[in-house]
């Protein structure tokens, strides 16, 4: 394996990392409902959990509220109790197999704790880029046949690359912060 491909192997560990983060802070709702708020949750359906998405579809009709319809009427109750029982605070009603979920205005304790949320999701978002970037450097250090030059421009590349993946996420979780502390 060359010092290239290690490097390229660790930017799409990276990337795969951040785009984990996006998908998380996603789920964290801020002043508007957005479909892909209740992407986290599972519910329980035909014996064993499964994503929302893949039992209903979610969608934003007004500001304040999403509504979610279940591709097979049976599974409602079971969509609503995995929304009603999920950390996002949510009070769902189910009216003619279709879920209504009216998003409560948010009081300031509640966008704080969410920051908090955010924040760890972002602090876990880094270890996973900093546990490629460990990777990719062991198997730097472990190359045969390649100099010792060729393998320090290669760490430096590769810190070079961590401290851009790092200050994409920094950038996303600043955006999402005010997103949240918007009243």
């Amino acid at each position: 394996m060359s010092t290239s491909q290690i490097l390229k192997d660790a930017k799409a560990g990276m990337e795969k990392a951040l785009e984990n983060s996006k998908k998380e802070f996603s789920g964290i709702r801020s002043g508007k409902a957005s479909p892909n708020m209740l992407d986290t949750i599972k519910v329980e359906a035909y014996g064993s959990l499964v994503p929302l998405n893949q039992v209903a579809t979610v969608s934003a009709p007004e500001p304040r509220i999403l509504l979610v319809t279940p591709f097979d009427k049976g599974q409602a109750k079971a969509i609503e109790k995995a929304i009603r029982e999920s950390d996002l605070g949510l009070d769902p009603a189910h009216q003619n197999g279709i879920i209504r979920v009216p998003l409560p205005s948010m009081t300031e304790q509640r966008r704080k704790e969410l920051v908090k949320i955010l924040h760890k999701l972002a602090e876990d978002g880094k270890i996973a880029i900093r546990h490629a970037r460990t990777d990719a450097r062991d198997k730097i250090k472990k190359l045969d046949g390649v100099s010792e030059d060729e393998k320090k421009t290669a760490e430096k590349d590769l810190q070079k690359v961590h401290d851009d993946e790092i200050a994409k996420l920094e950038a996303l979780l600043k955006t999402k912060e005010a997103e949240v502390m918007a009243v």
